[in-house]
């Protein structure tokens, strides 16, 4: 039963600040690159940063440069996003998952990731 499991979703005011946690079950997630992508009803799933297995490179999408930062925790076996200034745009399921490809090329591309989690909700609402 080999899992990656989002957590730490939920529901926060415009402007404020929530950390995702990707955690893996039977497998070692440092041995990959993992993705975070979100995904709001009716849309395409967004890429919005990655770090490569190492932890030494990281990408993120212009939309969130500057409000979210993405990071490993290897004695936790974890990926985490933190998310500050928060905004309603930013309202979708997050999701991580781990990449076919530890490099930077096609980040953002869905098809490039072979292992995805199930999901946490965040919602930025007054």
């Amino acid at each position: 039963q080999v899992q990656l499991v989002e957590s730490g979703g939920g529901l926060v005011q415009p402007g404020g600040s929530l950390r995702l946690s990707c955690a893996a079950s039977g497998f070692t997630l440092r041995f990959y690159g993992i993705g975070w992508f979100r995904q709001a009803p009716g849309k395409e799933r967004e890429g919005i940063s990655f770090i490569t297995s190492d932890g030494y490179r990281t990408y993120s999408a212009a939309s969130v440069l500057g409000r979210f930062t993405i990071s490993r925790n290897n004695a936790k076996n974890t990926v985490d996003l933190q998310m500050n200034s928060l905004k309603p745009e930013d309202t979708a399921v997050y999701y991580c998952a781990t990449k076919r490809r530890d490099h930077g090329l096609e980040w953002a591309v869905a098809n490039e990731y072979d292992r995805w989690g199930q999901g946490t909700q965040v919602t930025v609402s007054s």
